[in-house]
This record gives structure tokens, sequence and C-alpha cells, in this order.
């Protein structure tokens, strides 16, 4: 609901033959769009050759078939779509970075955000490295680059420069001859693998875009592990798994990825259903109908409904045309974009006790707006429900909210929320719920610092999207 703001997408592919990469991994990127609209790119490997295309926007607007055509056939490929939460919206940050070196070319995609950026980017600028973007993508591949060269192969050179990097980074990294799988040793953000029938190799963020793509998920990627896909088959390099107690996003499940993904084994579908009767159970209400804003809150609308007896309704026809609000940058955009979103189904909800699930609110003007919408509509009573409970603190780990001042429950009472957002009644969540939207028995850990403010993988000496953007009047008496 006008929510927190994500990170990206990482989609690669490895064949023993050239074949259409592109195709494909615009399949992937298509899939994956939910996770970034800022930009996006794809690099085909054609024995060794990389062919490169990024552009802002879309995916459908940056790739025409004859842009795809132009990319040529390989036998290896890697795309990104891009949200992105350090630096600015530039071609220059589109992703993949595609790096030239004497030990040959790589292109690294990245989802999350480095908590040691900063401070690695001036430790290596004051080595001599030059820096062409702004973004701490950059600074690991520099890192990757640097360790190549001593390194015996690219995978020993990704093992080395994982000493260096604090944070979530899932990355997905082309050598001349190798796709490589990277997931940070706290597994804060998602990456999996499966296979074609014809025996190519695909990675993704999230196993929907496998699906997209025709690959059967095999499995996720271990917080930690190095896969490596050559002409050998997979390898599995373990050295780093096990170093870090495990902290997946738990809002991946509440938000971010789609319903059809199944992430470190739980159906986020589920995850979400299971949030909705939860709230039924600890937040009930004497209600009419029960709907649930798209997309995320459909599910936590049909697990309430199921759970409190209630009936379901759909409340709302979205335009499918129109991006995440909480994606698209600045905030007078999300708010003009929440009037064309979204549109009141008026006979579901007139003369109705409504219950209105969503999975969170951040800023509130979103969900006040949606709220207002409802009452035009002639519901009788608005009763917000919320699958995740109140942010309290920000988040450094690939979302843009790096400190507390956009957050209204930071700083206000949840009877002040709920004045402000017009509801008849709030109910978020309870934080001590959370490890039950994973089911009975699941025993890998979670992040919650947005709700807690507890930082499992460290948190950056300086925050903002901008960090290495600043202007010179904000600068701190460098010389020129």
């Amino acid at each position: 609901m006008g929510s927190v703001h994500e990170e990206c997408g990482v989609f690669g592919l490895y064949a023993r033959k050239n074949l259409p990469a592109a195709d494909l991994v615009m399949g992937g990127l298509l899939a994956l769009q939910h996770r970034g609209q800022e930009s996006c790119g794809i690099v085909v490997n054609d024995d060794g050759v990389f062919s490169t295309h990024k552009g802002l926007g879309l995916a459908g607007d940056v790739f025409s078939p004859g842009t795809l055509s132009s990319l040529g056939e390989g036998f290896a490929a890697l795309g990104h779509v891009r949200y992105g939460t350090t630096g600015q919206t530039h071609c220059r940050n589109a992703q993949p970075i595609v790096v030239n070196h004497i030990k040959g070319a790589m292109a690294l995609a990245h989802n999350g955000n480095l908590t040691n950026a900063y401070a690695l980017r001036k430790e290596l600028e004051l080595q001599g490295a030059i820096f062409h973007t702004t973004s701490d993508t950059e600074v690991i591949s520099y890192l990757i680059t640097r360790a190549r060269l001593t390194a015996p192969s690219i995978e020993a050179a990704v093992y080395q420069a994982m000493e260096r990097l604090e944070g979530a980074y899932s990355l997905g990294i082309l050598s001349p001859s190798k796709l490589l799988a990277v997931r940070d040793p706290w597994g804060v953000r998602p990456l999996c693998y499966g296979r074609r029938e014809d025996g190519t190799y695909v990675i993704a963020s999230e196993s929907c875009a496998l699906q997209a793509t025709g690959a059967r998920l095999i499995r996720d990627v271990a917080p930690g592990e190095i896969l490596v896909f050559d002409e050998y088959g997979v390898r599995s390099l373990t050295g780093r798994c096990a170093t870090r107690p495990q902290a997946t996003c738990i809002f991946e499940y509440l938000y971010f990825a789609r319903p059809d993904s199944v992430i470190d084994g739980v159906s986020v579908h589920a995850a979400r259903t299971r949030a909705g009767a939860l709230l039924a159970q600890t937040c009930p209400t004497p209600a009419d109908v029960v709907i649930g804003v798209p997309d995320s809150g459909l599910d936590g609308a049909v697990g309430y409904a199921q759970a409190a007896g209630l009936p379901y309704a759909i409340g709302f026809v979205k335009n499918r045309y129109v991006g995440r609000t909480f994606l698209s940058p600045g905030q007078r955009v999300r708010e003009r974009l929440v009037d064309v979103k979204l549109s009141v189904i008026s006979s579901a909800v007139r003369g109705k006790r409504v219950v209105l699930l969503d999975d969170s609110v951040v800023r509130g003007t979103t969900a006040a707006g949606i709220v207002g919408k409802l009452r035009a509509a002639g519901a009788a009573e608005v009763h917000l429900r919320l699958t995740a409970p109140p942010f309290l603190a920000p988040c450094y780990y690939g979302t843009d909210i790096p400190d507390d001042r956009q957050l209204i429950a930071a700083h206000h009472t949840l009877e002040e929320v709920r004045d402000i957002l017009g509801c008849d009644s709030l109910g978020y969540l309870p934080r001590a719920c959370l490890g039950r939207l994973l089911g009975p028995g699941h025993q890998a850990g979670y992040c919650e610092a947005c709700f807690g403010g507890v930082y499992a993988a460290g948190t950056p000496q300086i925050t903002g999207k901008d960090r290495f953007e600043r202007k010179r009047s904000e600068g701190k008496g460098e010389d020129d």
C-alpha cells in the first residue's frame, strides 16, 4: 500500500550450445518486473564475446524484437531489472555491469545492498580505483576483478571477495566460460536455480521466473553458497555457508515476491494466506465483507475471510499498466499513480462494513487515499488490517528507506495512525506471529529489522540512496 521500495531482480542462463539467449532472458525479466522498474539490461555471451544492451524503463520498452535479435545467440546470458537503493536513476547505473580486464570480460547483476559500500569504495579509491557508476554493485565488481588477477578461477575470486562484503547480495556473474550464482551468508535476498528440458540451467531471484521460461525449480541457492555452471555441469562451493545465522527478509513473503514464487521452500501465497488468517484471530472485528488491495493484499484477504467465516469479494479493479506505486521514485509520483491505479467496485462495498487487507503502511498517504476511495464508494465502515507489523526502523538490505523519518508508525500511536488514515479501526500483524508465516516445522531464520531495529547483517556508516552523489556543499571539506 504505497509501501516499501524494493530492490532488483536477477536472471541468468547457461546452456551447452548457442540458443536465442536474449529471448529467454527477456521472459525471465518480464516475470521479475515487479522487483524493479527503473532500468534493465541483458548481456549475451557468445564464445566469450559479450553483447550488451541496457536502458531506463520497463523491459518491454527497453527491448524491442529488433534489439533482442541484435544481441545474437549465445550459450550463456545474464539479465537484470533495477530499483536502485544506491545510486540515482541514470543509465550508467543500469545493470548488469560489464567489466573488461586482462583475465577476460565479466558481467555482474546484483540484488540487495551492501552496508559497507561507502567504506570499501573510499578504500579502493585511495588505492587508485576509478569508478564509473554510483551504485554499490560496482564496488563488488571491482573487488572480484582485483582478486581475479591472482585467483586461479572466477569462483575463487568471488570467494575471496566475499570476505570483504557485508550486507545483502544475491549475484549473477557471467565470465567468458561460466555462470555463477552467489548468495550472501545471511541469505537476505532470494536466489534459486532450475533446469529446462533441453538441459539449460537457469538462475533467478524468484522461482516464478523459472516457470516463465519453462524451467523446473531445483532448489534455492543456500546462504553463502557459490554455484558454478560450466561445461562440466553444476558445482557448489560451500566454504562460506553456515558462517552466519540465516536472515532471509520476511518482507519478501509479505510484499516483494510474486505469490506464485517459492522462497527457501515456503510458498509466498501460503505465507500471505496464513498472515490473513492470523489477523482474523488476533484483530477480529464485526464486518460484512473482506476485500484486499491488489496485488499483495489479496492472499491475506482470502486467509482472513476463511478464518473469520466472512464473504470475500473483489473490491478493486487494478489498472495493469501502472507500476507498483512503492517502487516508483518520488512521493508525488506515487500519490498520482494511486489515483489511476485502483478503482473501487462500488456494488461490492456500498452500505457494508468492510475489512480491508493490505501488506503494510509506510508513509500513510497511499493508504489514506484508498480508504477515502472506499468511503466515497459508500462503504459504511472501513477496518484496515495489515499483514505486516508496524514499520519502526529503516532497512539497509535492499529497500530505500534509509531512516525512520518517512515511517508513520515510528512517530504516531496506533490510534493516531488510524485517525490519519481515516479508517474505523486498524490492526497490524503481531511481530510474535511472523515466524508462523513460514509454516509449521520451518527452522530457517528471517530478518525483521524493519519491525524491530535489530540488524543481523550490519548497518552502514553513511545511508541514503545518493551516498555517492552528494552535492559539493554537502561534502566534508575534501579538496576538489
